[in-house]
């Protein structure tokens, strides 16, 4: 039946029925929402990053025309930018961390007079549900980004701690989705901050080298998360620099070095990581293995050596 026809007789789409339960977020019915389970917390800001699930329909279909849900972690989305509907950009910052909510939008508030072929026909109304999974605000990250880096040596102290630490969220919260080249990126942005600031004192200069040398451990970690160990020795050298007994620093350079398979480093690092911590069930774990795969090696060293030298007394005789 043709929508002129169901006006005729008074006959409600589904969108129209469910609509007359749904709350109107704007005032002008352009947006209509349906909380199915409430998140905690504020709402995400308007200059936030969004980690969602999302799905949209069309009316009269089961199947979603676009859905994140065949991604186990959806990349981030900074609003403004990447978040592409207007109406769900809207409906976001409605939204709380763990919230779970169901929205209508009307043409003017997705895809407009002309829809978006072939998937969207001209003035559709579309039905999203969104889940936020997590948000970050990075006003004040992108804010100071923006900046040169002598603006940057101008912001107070507390302001530079507060963007870096803001980065280790972002970077941590990639690393716990397995975005590990995202992850890169935000502490590779905190240590270049923190290494361009000229501090004031001899007191500050410790101070910011303590804040950089959880980040190189990081990187680290995430250099052999990417599989290169180099990268990931070179930023363990460099927190090891800054705190030579780190437990940390020596085990990823061990790591590093068993990945490398420079055995021998390996050991050196892990026995002083060890000695640190004597029952660290990560360090002994890999003690072991390193030392089956350090005789597996010579034994191979042997044998290779063996089979030259019977090589040489056959051409002897």
């Amino acid at each position: 039946m043709a929508p002129e026809e169901r006006h005729q007789f008074g006959i409600e789409t589904p969108y129209q029925r469910l609509a007359l339960q749904m709350q109107d977020i704007l005032g002008d019915r352009g947006i209509l929402k349906e909380v199915i389970h409430p998140g905690e917390g504020r709402p995400i800001p308007s200059h936030a990053s969004v980690s969602i699930h999302f799905s949209g329909f069309l009316e009269y279909s089961d199947m979603p025309f676009e859905t994140t849900l065949n991604h186990k972690y959806p990349r981030m989305m900074k609003l403004g930018r990447d978040v592409t509907l207007y109406g769900l950009e809207l409906g976001l910052l409605t939204m709380k961390k763990g919230e779970f909510s169901r929205f209508l939008f009307m043409p003017k508030y997705a895809y407009g007079d002309l829809g978006c072929p072939p998937h969207i026909p001209p003035l559709a109304t579309v039905l999203y549900e969104v889940q936020v999974l997590d948000f970050l605000d990075s006003a004040q990250v992108d804010e100071f980004m923006d900046l040169s880096v002598e603006e940057q040596n101008d912001v107070q102290l507390a302001k530079l701690l507060t963007v870096v630490d803001t980065q280790r969220n972002f970077g941590n919260l990639c690393f716990n989705k397995k975005r590990y080249e995202d992850a890169k990126e935000r502490y590779q942005q905190a240590v270049t901050v923190l290494q361009n600031r000229q501090p004031l004192n001899d007191e500050e200069k410790t101070h910011l080298e303590e804040v950089k040398l959880p980040f190189l451990l990081n990187l680290s970690l995430t250099y052999l998360k990417l599989e290169k160990p180099h990268k990931a020795l070179c930023f363990g050298q460099k927190a090891l620099a800054i705190n030579p007994q780190n437990t940390k620093a020596l085990f990823r350079c061990g790591q590093a070095c068993f990945e490398m398979k420079d055995y021998e480093k390996a050991q050196d690092y892990l026995i002083l990581a060890q000695s640190k911590k004597p029952f660290d069930p990560d360090i002994n774990t890999l003690l072991k293995k390193l030392g089956l795969c350090y005789k597996d090696y010579l034994d191979g060293e042997r044998e290779m050596c063996s089979k030259m030298f019977s090589g040489f007394k056959a051409k002897e005789k």
